[in-house]
């Protein structure tokens, strides 16, 4: 297994962001945005390098192609929020609570996603690389037909996950918490489990191989 290699965040000082509303294709650097309530704003395709994203507000807010780089997500929620194409890049995200959140299309490189809830994210078709889950709660992910390189799951439930036409390469399930694929247990190639897991994943197998087990 090859390590995953983490983001290396280091924000310069930071100006507290007194600009009104997001603006689709704004371009925001060096900013700190707290305590905000960003619900239905709509940012598509803005660009944030070097900013600081506290305890904000994303209900059906639509960052859709918007870019984060070198920045932290902390203490976010939202439902409905529009990240469908989205790049993150040596991004941490900390103690999260999003519900059916759109993730589609979009490019994680680089992240590190620690604590937190997110409820129903919808990643199909995403490019995770070198992206590690910490300590959260992933319930009903979906990650069909996405790729994932690099990626591991330490101290993570994952409850109802979706892994259909998912490719994986260095994936590493062992250190997480509780594993409960809905979806495309025969996906597995490219991940590593532990022999615990393999025994309670062993129904799974059983149903997806036609093996009735009495």
């Amino acid at each position: 297994m090859r390590a995953v290699r983490r983001p290396e965040v280091r924000l310069p000082e930071l100006v507290a962001y007194d600009g009104g509303e997001l603006e689709p294709e704004g371009d925001y650097d060096g900013l700190e945005f707290t305590d905000a309530d960003w619900g239905r704003q709509s940012a598509r395709g803005a660009r944030f390098m070097d900013c600081a994203v506290r305890r904000c507000g994303l209900d059906e807010t639509v960052l859709s192609r918007a870019r984060f780089i070198d920045s932290v997500l902390s203490g976010v929620r939202g439902i409905g929020t529009d990240l469908s194409g989205a790049s993150l890049r040596d991004v941490e995200v900390a103690d999260a609570r999003l519900g059916g959140a759109q993730l589609h299309g979009a490019v994680l490189e680089r992240v590190v996603v620690r604590g937190g809830k997110i409820d129903f994210p919808n990643l199909r078709g995403a490019k995770l690389r070198d992206v590690a889950f910490e300590g959260c709660v992933l319930v009903e992910a979906d990650f069909a037909g996405a790729t994932l390189e690099r990626v591991t799951f330490d101290d993570c439930t994952l409850a109802r996950v979706d892994f259909s036409e998912v490719r994986m390469k260095d994936v590493d399930l062992r250190g997480a918490a509780a594993v409960d694929i809905a979806r495309g247990i025969d996906r597995l190639s490219g991940a590593v489990i532990s022999a615990t897991q393999l025994m309670d994943l062993a129904p799974a197998f059983a149903a997806q191989t036609g093996v009735r087990v009495e």
